[in-house]
């Protein structure tokens, strides 16, 4: 924990040099940054993809999970084996997904204390998620946060999901406020390329399963274990710069 608060406040003080903005609101991702659900989305996506033929290792699935199924599909399928049946392979993922896997879904630890605190800093929240609204619906009540959740955006409110800025864009909307106004937490590198696109500056989370390393070469400020240690690290984080 020690070498990682070190990492953590040399990015800081790196990234937030001459950076004077003040925030406004906290956005954040929930599979893997709120709801600890990587895992459970891999295996569905594995099972899809053996289901329709194609022999995509555990792994492999894993290190693609944060984007949508509209950039997770490519990775895997050519054009015309999208054309063939993306569509049939992604909507078998999703109703696998729902009947034996979303049940799993636990919340990480102290996720409503966090939430709770950044609205006591006078913050505004919103969840900027690829996940289907039914599944997002579902997120909030697990996590214990649909009351703290100013607003919320799903893969239906956005053309292209991350790695693109789309979801982040209409939180940002939804809220009226700036990007630079604004901070993204989410445990993926496809959350801070995402957010970075227009602007946002990124907590990344380890909870999620991708590396230190992944986070900070897509340019998150800084990283945590968790909601737990943002929460304990509150006062010296960006959402309180």
């Amino acid at each position: 924990m020690n070498n990682l608060a070190a990492v953590t406040d040399r990015r800081r003080a790196f990234y937030f040099k001459g950076d004077s903005a003040m925030n406004r609101a906290a956005v954040f991702d929930i599979d893997g940054t709120l709801v600890d659900s990587v895992d459970l989305h891999a295996s569905a996506w594995q099972e899809a993809f053996a289901e329709f033929g194609h022999d995509v290792a555990f792994e492999e699935a894993r290190s693609q999970i944060g984007k949508g199924g509209d950039q997770l599909l490519p990775v895997f399928l050519s054009a015309e084996q999208q054309e063939d049946h993306g569509d049939a392979l992604e909507k078998w993922r999703g109703e696998r997904f729902k009947s034996k896997y979303l049940p799993m879904v636990r919340a990480f630890s102290a996720v409503p204390q966090l939430l709770r605190r950044v609205r006591d800093a006078g913050l505004r929240v919103a969840v900027a998620s690829s996940a289907k609204q039914d599944e997002l619906d579902i997120y909030l009540e697990i996590a214990g946060i649909g009351n703290l959740v100013d607003e919320c955006t799903s893969s239906a409110d956005a053309e292209k999901s991350k790695p693109a800025p789309d979801i982040f864009r209409v939180a940002l909307e939804k809220l009226g406020i700036p990007a630079t106004e604004a901070v993204a937490i989410g445990d993926s590198p496809y959350d801070a390329q995402a957010a970075g696109k227009i602007g946002m500056r990124t907590i990344g989370m380890l909870c999620g399963g991708f590396t230190e390393a992944s986070l900070g070469g897509a340019d998150c400020a800084v990283v945590y274990p968790g909601p737990g240690a943002l929460l304990a690290c509150f006062d010296a984080s960006p959402l309180a710069t």
